[in-house]
C-alpha cells in the first residue's frame, strides 16, 4: 500500500507542474473593452459623445479588430477630420483627431460673366461649414464645368486658402474666364434624303457667325449636341425613314480655328409609307375596331412615329374612358424591304395592375404644386397609365415655366404601387421689353412691355404695355387664368385704349376704348374654341381742313373752301365772292382733300358704343408656330353686335393656310381667306364696321387701298376715302426658299408669290342731310357717289423674310396686275419690329 501511495503522490505533484507550466505558457486574456473604455484627444468642437457613437461594440461589449477598423473609417468619411488615429494603451482605447478648419467666408474674384450668387449656390464649401480638401477640389472642379457649359472651355479656376486665428480659414476660387468658345462647324455624314443645311434648321446648336453675339446657340454645350442626335433622329423617323439612326456625334476642338467641330454620323435608312393598319386587342370584351377613329395614321401617308405615339396616346386615353384602366397600347408593325412600306398594328392588351400610390414634385421652389398638379388627368389612386403621365410631362413642358421638366416611376410600398416622382428646375418667367418697329402702313413704333407668365407662382399671366409711334399709340392691359374654377378652360380679360391717327391712307383717325373678357378652351390637342365679349367704345377724330366745306348757300358764316379763284375757275369764270347764285356753293370740296360723307356723319354722330359676342374655332397641325414647314392652320371667327350698344350686325371671316414641304427645302403655302358683314334689322351699317383690306388681302396695293372707295368728286380730280366692303375673298401662294449661298445661322429667306382678291359691296350711309352739309338746290348731286365694282385684284410679287436678331423683318415688291379704276397702289411694303 505504501508503494501505490507514493506513486500516487509522485502523480499527483507531476499533474500539479504540467498545469502550471501551461498556464504561464498560454497568452495573456484580452480584456474587455466598452464605449467607457474610450478616451478622444485633440477634439475642440466635436463632442466625445459624438466619436464614440461611431464605435460599435460586438457581442458581450467587447470592441474587436473589425469594430474599430470600421469607426476609423466612418469617422474619415464624416468629413470633419484632417486625420484620426485609434491606439490600445493597457486596457483603453486612444483616439487621436485633427479636426478640420472651419469655413469663414467663400469668395470669388476674377467672375465677370458669371454672378457671385450662382457660384455660390453651385458649390459644396459654405461658410461656417467644415473644410474639407476633396470638396474644394471638386468645388473648383464643378465652377470650371459651369463655365464650360456656358461655352468657355479656356476657363482656369484656383483655389486660395488663408488661414484665420482659431482653426478657421477662408476660401477665395480666383477664376481666370477665358473667351468663348464657339461652334465654328457643324457637318453631316451620311444624309442623302436632307441637305445639311435642312437638318442643321433641325437642331438646336449653331455655327458662329457674325450676329452670334446677339445669342448663345453657338457656344459649345455637350449636353445640347447630344440633345440635338435626338433631334435629328425624329426628325428622320417623322419623315418616314423607321430605321434611321444618328450613331454618333463627333465633336474636336481645333486649335487653329480656336473652336469645337462637330460631325453628326447618320445612317438613313430607307423611307417607308404606310402599307396597312390593323387593330387587334387581347381583351374579350373590347372592340379593337372601334379604335379607328383615333388613329392618325392613313394608309399611303408616309409613316411618321409622331402620328403613331399620338395615336397611341389618344386610343389610351379612350380605352381607359371606356372603363378598361389598365388597357395598354402597343404598336407594332412588318416593313416590307421591297415595296417600302409598314404595316402597322395597333394591339390593345390587359395590362399590369398598378396604382400611382404618391406623386412627389422636387425642384418647384417658387411654383406653387397645384398648378403642377392640375396638368395630370390622374391622381393618387388612380391606376398607373404611362400615356397620361407622358402627356402631363408634355404639358408641364409647354407650360414655359420651367427649364427641364422629368417624371419618373419609383416602386411604391407593395408590388402593385408606384410612385410618380416630377423632378423639375424653375426658370425666370418674366419678361421686361423694349419693342421698336418701322412699316410703311404705320411709320416708326416703339413699345414697353412688362409681362410675367407665373404671376405669384400661381401659373396666372398678366402683361402691361405702352406704344407710341407716328400714326398710331396705345395702352393694354392683359390677364389670363388658365384654369377657370379648376377647370381647363382659359378666362382672359383686356383693357386697351387706342388711337390711330389720320395718315396717307386715311383722312381721320380713330379713338377706340375698349373691354373684352374671353373663355378659351382645348376641344384636342389640335382643336381650340375661344368664346369672347367685346365692349368698345369708338369716335372719330378729324381735322379742320377735312371738315370745312360750305355746301349750304344760306350759311354766310363759313368761308368757301377751297379758294373762291379755284371755283372761279372750275364755274367757266362765275366769280363766287360777288355772286347770287347759289348754285355756285358746294363745288370744290374735296378738292383739297375734304372727307368723305360716312366719316363726316360719323364725326358728327359722336362716340358709338358696340357691344358684341364672338367666337373663334382654331384647327392647328403646324409642326412650328414660328417658322412652319408642314402642316394646317384655320381659323373661323363670327362676332354678333347688338347685345346692347348703339350698333347691330353679324361678322365671319374664315382664314386658312396650308403649308407643305416640296424639293431642296423649298415650303409651299396656299392661303385662303373670306368674310362678309351682315346687316341685322333696319340699322344701317356704319362705314367703320365695314372689312378694310388693302396688302392683307392682295400685295402691291396700300393699306385700305382695295374696294369700294368715294368718288363724288372723281371729275374735279380727287377721290375720297376708302369706304370697305361687306364682302371679301382672297387666295395666295408663295413658294419659301432659303438662299443656299448664306449661311442658315443668317436666317433669310427669299419668297415668291402671285396674289388675288377682291372687297366690295359697300352698306354704309350714302346720304345725309344735317344742317350746313349737303344743300341740295345748291347741290344736286352733293350725296355719296362711290365706286363699287366687284373687280379681282391680282399681283405677283417678291419677298425678302430675315429672322433677324432684332425680330422678324419682311420686305415685299409687288406688282399688281388687275386692280379696281380707283384702287391705290403700293408696290414696296416693309414692316417689322424687335425686343431687346
Amino acid at each position: 500500500m505504501s508503494v501505490w501511495r507514493a506513486w500516487l503522490i509522485v502523480a499527483a505533484v507531476y499533474g500539479v507542474s504540467i498545469a502550471v507550466s501551461l498556464c504561464l505558457l498560454a497568452p495573456p486574456q484580452a480584456v474587455a473593452q466598452t464605449a467607457d473604455t474610450i478616451v478622444v484627444e485633440g477634439n475642440r468642437r466635436v463632442e466625445a459623445d459624438t466619436v464614440r457613437s461611431y464605435f460599435k461594440p460586438g457581442p458581450g461589449g467587447r470592441l474587436d479588430q473589425p469594430a474599430i477598423d470600421d469607426a476609423l473609417k466612418a469617422l474619415i468619411e464624416t468629413g470633419l477630420f484632417q486625420d484620426v488615429k485609434i491606439d490600445r494603451v493597457g486596457g483603453r482605447v486612444v483616439v487621436s483627431v485633427i479636426e478640420n478648419a472651419v469655413i469663414g467666408r467663400v469668395a470669388f474674384e476674377g467672375n465677370k460673366k458669371i454672378k457671385d450668387e450662382q457660384l455660390s449656390a453651385e458649390v459644396q464649401s459654405k461658410p461656417r461649414g467644415t473644410f474639407s480638401r476633396a470638396m474644394v477640389q471638386s468645388d473648383t472642379l464643378r465652377i470650371a464645368e459651369i463655365y464650360r457649359r456656358s461655352g468657355r472651355y479656356d476657363v482656369r479656376v484656383t483655389p486660395e486658402i488663408i488661414e484665420q486665428p482659431n482653426n478657421r480659414v477662408d476660401l477665395i476660387f480666383t477664376v481666370e474666364e477665358g473667351a468663348k468658345t464657339s461652334v465654328k462647324s457643324i457637318e453631316f455624314i451620311g444624309n442623302s434624303a436632307f441637305s445639311a443645311s435642312r437638318l442643321r434648321d433641325v437642331i438646336k446648336t449653331h455655327e458662329s457667325n457674325l450676329l452670334s453675339f446677339l445669342g448663345n446657340n453657338d457656344i459649345y454645350d455637350p449636353d445640347r449636341v447630344e440633345a440635338d442626335r435626338d433631334l435629328i433622329r425624329r426628325f428622320y423617323l417623322k419623315h418616314g425613314f423607321a430605321d434611321a439612326q444618328v450613331v454618333a456625334a463627333l465633336t474636336e476642338y481645333d486649335p487653329d480655328k480656336k473652336g469645337f467641330l462637330v460631325t453628326f454620323k447618320i445612317e438613313e435608312g430607307q423611307q417607308y409609307r404606310v402599307g396597312s393598319v390593323d387593330f387587334r386587342s387581347s381583351i374579350p370584351s373590347f372592340d379593337a375596331a372601334s379604335m379607328r377613329s383615333y388613329s392618325r395614321v392613313s394608309v399611303g401617308s408616309l409613316y411618321n412615329v409622331e402620328s403613331v405615339e399620338k395615336s397611341i396616346e389618344e386610343m389610351q386615353i379612350e380605352a381607359s374612358r371606356r372603363g378598361y384602366a389598365f388597357a395598354v397600347v402597343r404598336p407594332g408593325g412588318d416593313r416590307n424591304f421591297e415595296a417600302h412600306t409598314v404595316s402597322v398594328v395597333f394591339n390593345i392588351d390587359e395590362g399590369p395592375r398598378t396604382y400611382i400610390e404618391r406623386i412627389n414634385i422636387r425642384g418647384n421652389t417658387r411654383t406653387r404644386d397645384y398648378v403642377i398638379r392640375r396638368e395630370f388627368d390622374i391622381s393618387e389612386g388612380d391606376a398607373y397609365n404611362r400615356a397620361l403621365v407622358d402627356r402631363a410631362e408634355r404639358r408641364l413642358k409647354n407650360l414655359d415655366f420651367f427649364k427641364s421638366v422629368k417624371i419618373t416611376t419609383e416602386p411604391g410600398s407593395s408590388s402593385d404601387r408606384v410612385v410618380l416622382i416630377v423632378d423639375l428646375e424653375e426658370k425666370s418667367t418674366g419678361d421686361f421689353s423694349i419693342s421698336g418697329g418701322y412699316s410703311t402702313t404705320d411709320g416708326a413704333l416703339a413699345e414697353v412691355s412688362i409681362s410675367e407668365r407665373n404671376l405669384l407662382g400661381r401659373g396666372l399671366y398678366g402683361k402691361a404695355s405702352v406704344s407710341y409711334g407716328q400714326y398710331s399709340r396705345g395702352i393694354s392691359l392683359s390677364f389670363v387664368e388658365p384654369y377657370l374654377l379648376d377647370y381647363r378652360m382659359a378666362l382672359g380679360m383686356d383693357v386697351s385704349w387706342r388711337q390711330q391717327l389720320a395718315n396717307s391712307y386715311t383722312s381721320y383717325g380713330v379713338t377706340t376704348l375698349g373691354f373684352s373678357p374671353r373663355i378659351g378652351l382645348a376641344l384636342r390637342e389640335d382643336l381650340s374654341l375661344q368664346l369672347r365679349y367685346s365692349l368698345y367704345q369708338q369716335s372719330i377724330t378729324l381735322a379742320s381742313a377735312y371738315n370745312n366745306c360750305n355746301n349750304n348757300a344760306s350759311n354766310t358764316s363759313l368761308a368757301y373752301n377751297p379758294t373762291p379763284a379755284y371755283i372761279k375757275s372750275i364755274l367757266g369764270g362765275v366769280d363766287p365772292t360777288n355772286s347770287t347764285d347759289s348754285s355756285v356753293y358746294g363745288y370744290g370740296c374735296y378738292g383739297d382733300g375734304e372727307s368723305s360723307l360716312p366719316v363726316r356723319k360719323e364725326l358728327a354722330n359722336g362716340a358709338t358704343w358696340t357691344s358684341a359676342l364672338g367666337y373663334t374655332l382654331s384647327y392647328n397641325t403646324l409642326d412650328n408656330t414660328k417658322n412652319p414647314t408642314d402642316g394646317l392652320l384655320i381659323d373661323f371667327r363670327q362676332d354678333f353686335a347688338g347685345v346692347g350698344g348703339d350698333v347691330t350686325y353679324l361678322k365671319s371671316a374664315v382664314d386658312a393656310k396650308y403649308y407643305q414641304s416640296l424639293v431642296s427645302e423649298i415650303v409651299g403655302v396656299i392661303h385662303l381667306q373670306g368674310g362678309i358683314l351682315n346687316k341685322i334689322g333696319d340699322q344701317d351699317l356704319r362705314m367703320l364696321d365695314h372689312f378694310q383690306m388693302g396688302p392683307n388681302l392682295v400685295r402691291g396695293f396700300a393699306s385700305n387701298g382695295i374696294g369700294p372707295r368715294d368718288i363724288t368728286y372723281a371729275s374735279f380730280g380727287a377721290t375720297g376715302d376708302a369706304l370697305g366692303g361687306t364682302k371679301y375673298w382672297g387666295a395666295s401662294v408663295e413658294l419659301q426658299m432659303p438662299f443656299w449661298f448664306l449661311p442658315k445661322e443668317v436666317g433669310l429667306k427669299g419668297a415668291v408669290y402671285a396674289d388675288a382678291g377682291s372687297l366690295w359691296d359697300y352698306k354704309g350711309p350714302t346720304s345725309w342731310s344735317a344742317t350746313g352739309e349737303v344743300n341740295t338746290a345748291a347741290c344736286p348731286t352733293c350725296g355719296l357717289q362711290y365706286d363699287d365694282g366687284n373687280v379681282v385684284r391680282s399681283s405677283v410679287g417678291v419677298g425678302l423674310i430675315w429672322a433677324s436678331p432684332f425680330g422678324p423683318l419682311r420686305f415685299d415688291y409687288a406688282v399688281p396686275i388687275t386692280k379696281g379704276k380707283y384702287d391705290t397702289v403700293q408696290e414696296f411694303r416693309f414692316g417689322g419690329g424687335t425686343s431687346f
